[in-house]
Formats: structure tokens, C-alpha cells, sequence
């Protein structure tokens, strides 16, 4: 039998990158897997329909593709040290290790010891060539010889499950969109420069941002985004917003845009391209890996003449903009249904 571990993840509408992870693969993987969860008190895993505890044995797999450590859930690293079953897991990021500074404080506390005992399983998928070097990296300084293999794996890009929108019409007033966190890795504070000199000039467009608060640190940014939105005609901040009303921005968005300064593997420039909607993101080498193919415009990270002459083209240069979304609504894309059957193959 394989095990998913959605501990964290539950039943909720997925509210960011980690918990969309899960959520997806869950749903693709149907009842090929049986949901658990880890009881902290009775140090075991149950199941999520029968609330029962599970007896896991040599030919079964425990698959996770969320975060956690010792602390949080206490006596599991004790079950990784010395599992009964197989283990596997999906890998994310070293963020909270390479920033720690603007990373939730319980994230930077957890990682190390996540990433360690990652060691110990026996399969393992990084969600990009970026992050598989991270983790590699860290095992190195670490001193660590991981147990199991690490390989990657492309993310889907139907966010929603939604059909891919392969033909795109253009709305008016033109209209960009950033979805993500309120955060400064997600560097909203930046975009809005780059918006407002726009603005300043003359060229006339709406900005949309969606996202939730990062409680530690974006609390400065939402204060900003709730002043503009008073004075500024055109820009608007959806604080909490579930997939259907997402849907419907990206409709209306001439093309998305994705300032971060750090990524695990990007997925909204992947959920754009999906909904046929170009993409301007930070040149980081693991946007590249997605938008090398097409229907993309990456920019010089905090690089405010860049970001607004790509910018420009995306709003002003029709053949520019028809070339991107062309690209966008072609291109191929991985789905978490290709995702899904990967991991089960290599489980089986």
C-alpha cells in the first residue's frame, strides 16, 4: 500500500505553493493511496477516513509532500530513523536556510532538521534541478550520506484542474496580475515601485495582487497595497482568494507578473501559462526551467529599468503580446496528472 501523508494539507482549498503540492497529488493519485495522518500524542499514523491507525509494514510506502520536524510532530523522527515501511518524499525549497531573515521563524527553526532527516528516505523528488542541487548541497556541508535517491519531478501547471485555455482574448483596460504570499521574497513592494513609475508616465493598466498575509513580515506590504488602493485608479489587492474568483482575474490579465527573489520551482508562472496568460518573472535560474519554452519574459532581479521595459512590451507592443500569448496558449506543460503517475510508478 502507499501512504499520503496530509497532516497539514487536510481538506482545505490550497492557500500556497506546499499545500497546492499535496492537494493535487492527492486528488490525481485518487485511491491509489490511503490519506493518513501523524497522531502526535499515540506517535503513529492514522487514517484520515477510518481514524484508525494504520499498520504499516516492509512492503508499503509512507509518501509525504509536506514539511515538518521533531518539534512539530513529536516522535516522528524517532518512525524516520527506524521506519517500518518505505519512505518517500517531495522536496520544495532551502529558503528558509538561504533567507532566513524574511522567512517565517518557525520555517527557518524546522528546515535544518527536515532537510536531515530527508537523508533517511528512500526516495526522493526535488520539484526542480534548483532545488535538487540545494538539497544536494546541504547534505555535502552537512556531511550527511542520503540513504535513497533524489530525482525531480515537474509540478503541474492546472492549478485548478480546469482545462487548459488554449485560445486567449485580450480585455480592456489592460490588466496585470501577481499572485503569492504577501511577502518580501515574493517582492510586491518592488513591483509597486515599478507599477507607480508606470502609472507616473502615463501608461495606463490595472494591477491586481492576490494573495495572502505572511503574518511576520507582510503586514508593511498590505499596509502599502490598502493606501494605493485608495488613491490609486486601477490597482487592486485580493486578500483572500479562493480558485474560482482566481480563475477569473487571469481571464481578464493581459499577462501575470512574478517579481520573487527566491523560488522553489515557480509555480504561478506555470498556473498562468496554463491559463494561457504570458508570463514577466525574475531572472532566477529556476524560472528558467519553465520559461525557456516559451511564452515568458524574464527580468533583471530588482532591476526597475528592465522590469518596466519588459513591462511596456507586454502592454504596448501588440506583436510582442500576441507572439507571448501565442507561446503561452501552445507550448506544452506538465500536469499533476503526469506528476501523479510518475510517483506511482516508481512506487509500485
Amino acid at each position: 500500500m502507499i501512504y499520503f501523508d496530509v497532516t497539514k494539507s487536510g481538506a482545505t482549498e490550497p492557500h500556497s505553493g506546499l499545500t497546492r503540492v499535496s492537494s493535487r497529488l492527492r486528488e490525481e493519485m485518487g485511491s491509489a493511496v490511503i490519506p493518513v495522518t501523524w497522531d502526535a500524542h499515540r506517535r503513529l499514523w492514522r487514517s484520515t477516513a477510518s481514524r484508525q491507525p494504520v499498520a504499516l509494514d516492509g512492503a508499503d510506502w509512507l509518501l509525504t509532500a509536506e514539511l515538518f520536524s521533531d518539534p512539530e510532530r513529536p516522535g516522528l523522527g524517532q518512525f524516520i530513523l527506524r521506519p517500518p515501511c518505505r519512505l518517500a518524499a517531495v522536496f520544495h525549497d532551502a529558503i528558509p536556510l538561504k533567507l532566513p531573515h524574511i522567512t517565517w521563524p518557525q520555517s527557518v527553526q524546522r528546515h535544518p532538521e527536515y532537510m536531515k532527516l530527508l537523508a533517511q528516505f528512500d526516495r526522493i523528488w526535488a520539484v526542480s534541478a534548483a532545488s535538487a542541487e540545494d538539497l544536494r548541497g546541504f547534505w555535502r556541508w552537512q556531511g550527511v550520506t542520503p540513504r535513497g535517491e533524489l530525482e525531480e519531478i515537474g509540478l503541474g501547471a492546472d492549478f485548478d484542474g480546469e482545462p487548459r485555455r488554449t485560445s486567449s482574448l485580450r480585455s480592456l483596460p489592460p490588466s496585470l496580475l501577481c499572485v503569492g504570499i504577501i511577502e518580501p521574497r515574493k517582492n510586491q513592494s518592488f513591483l509597486l515601485d515599478v507599477a507607480e513609475a508606470l502609472w507616473r508616465e502615463g501608461l495606463a493598466f490595472d494591477l491586481h495582487v492576490a494573495g495572502r498575509v505572511n503574518p511576520h513580515f507582510g503586514k508593511p506590504i498590505e499596509a502599502r497595497m490598502r493606501t494605493l488602493a485608495k488613491r490609486q485608479s486601477g490597482f487592486y489587492y485580493h486578500s483572500a482568494i479562493k480558485d474560482a474568483a482566481l480563475r477569473r482575474l487571469y481571464a481578464a490579465a493581459w499577462a501575470t507578473v512574478f517579481p520573487t527573489i527566491a523560488e522553489g520551482c515557480g509555480l504561478p508562472l506555470l498556473e498562468s501559462l496554463w491559463s494561457g496568460v504570458p508570463c514577466v518573472g525574475s531572472d532566477l535560474p529556476v524560472l528558467r526551467e519553465n520559461a525557456e519554452e516559451g511564452g515568458c519574459l524574464l527580468a533583471a532581479v530588482n532591476d526597475e529599468t528592465d522590469w518596466k521595459d519588459k513591462l511596456r512590451r507586454i502592454l504596448a507592443d501588440e506583436a510582442e503580446q500576441t507572439r507571448l500569448r501565442r507561446e503561452a496558449t501552445s507550448r506544452p506543460l506538465p500536469t499533476w496528472s503526469v506528476a501523479a503517475r510518475t510517483l506511482l510508478g516508481s512506487l509500485r
